[in-house]
């Protein structure tokens, strides 16, 4: 069966426009032009024309989709790795919606989202303009330096969510006059340690000193004291009570 441009555009919502332009680059070609110049588009054309649309929503420039699909040999092949692709683009996009959802829930209560919240979803680069203030003044008042060439956005981001748990609990503790020697207080910083000894050697000693660290450190004080108005204290004290149990 044999469609006009016409028909394709109106079945495929792409303009006659944009069929032409595809013709004009050799990316899509019709079946063929009859001799008062129409052109007539059958199922392969629709199937290929399928294929640049799923290659555009992953945001591949027209001359890349133009060499994936001539070295493609396989239709199925090519859907396949295009919905692994887009699988992939899905779940970020659902993080990032759920952290978008987070922000305008804290703008319309006119409170402050915790750092770690506000960047859960990123990809690499993001990872890189976010953590770029903390690198600098790290690189400038104790000589070290973050390596942005090990980034791993996915990695950043699981860490983000936990240390916003992490965060979470210990604001509303504080909030709610939990003792820092509570056993429930205890129980989280244990788990946190845990998680945290997936990347580093950490103990309760070594966090302990790592919290006055983030305590008596201004940069690092003010992150989360503008999560709670004393919780560098309360996170410091709790963990000094932990390690001494």
């Amino acid at each position: 069966m044999s469609y006009t441009v016409h028909e394709v555009a109106k079945l495929s919502g792409v303009t006659i426009k944009t069929l032409y332009h595809y013709q004009k680059i050799g990316l899509l070609m019709p079946e063929s032009i009859a001799e008062n110049g129409y052109r007539y588009y059958g199922d392969k054309e629709l199937e290929q024309l399928q294929q640049i649309l799923f290659y555009r929503e992953l945001d591949f420039s027209l001359g890349k989709i133009k060499t994936a699909m001539q070295n493609e040999p396989s239709r199925l092949r090519c859907l396949c790795e295009q919905k692994t692709l887009l699988m992939a683009r899905q779940q970020r996009i659902s993080r990032i919606l759920h952290t978008l959802e987070e922000a305008i829930t804290y703008a319309e209560k006119g409170a402050a989202m915790s750092k770690e919240k506000m960047f859960a979803g990123l990809n690499k680069q993001e990872w890189e303009v976010a953590l770029k203030p903390q690198n600098e003044y790290l690189h400038e008042n104790y000589s070290y330096s973050i390596d942005m060439g090990t980034i791993d956005a996915d990695a950043m981001n699981e860490k983000a969510n936990e240390a916003s748990d992490f965060i979470t609990f210990m604001s509303n503790a504080l909030r709610n006059g939990v003792s820092v020697n509570a056993n429930e207080v205890h129980s989280v910083i244990d788990k946190h340690i845990q998680f945290l000894q997936r990347d580093m050697k950490i103990d309760a000693q070594s966090f302990a000193a790592q919290s006055k660290f983030l305590m008596t450190d201004e940069f690092h004080r003010q992150m989360l004291e503008k999560q709670q108005t004393g919780l560098s204290y309360y996170i410091c004290f709790a963990a000094e009570s932990y390690a001494g149990k």
